[in-house]
């Protein structure tokens, strides 16, 4: 089940869509660490992706344009009905994957072999 993280700061800052602190506070080097989080309906756009792992995390009906994933990890969790024109999925999730979970909500799973 997604959790809303209400002590996490940088889980925060996502949720009430400041984006640019996010991106400025994990620029500091710190890991960032947002498995199996709620950010449905959230609006991620300019969101830096790289090195996050949003692992089991709930993204239904949310904003991920133009999102670059391909460093993130994304093991586990589902898009379904997001906004992804343009965003940039890891190597280890095929097409069908991302298909399966942005229309009936799978749970995306990654090829190891990829």
């Amino acid at each position: 089940m997604p959790l809303i993280k209400n002590d996490d700061p940088m889980y925060r800052l996502l949720r009430d869509g400041d984006i640019e602190t996010f991106n400025s506070e994990k620029s500091k080097g710190i890991k960032v660490d947002l498995s199996n989080c709620d950010f449905r309906s959230v609006d991620l756009k300019g969101l830096d992706a790289a090195g996050v792992d949003f692992s089991g995390c709930y993204f239904r009906q949310g904003d991920l344009r133009g999102i670059d994933f391909s460093e993130a990890n994304l093991r586990g969790a589902s898009i379904n009905g997001s906004k992804v024109s343009g965003a940039y999925f890891p190597k280890q999730l095929s097409a069908l994957e991302i298909e399966l979970s942005l229309i009936h909500g799978t749970r995306m799973r990654y090829d190891e072999k990829a």
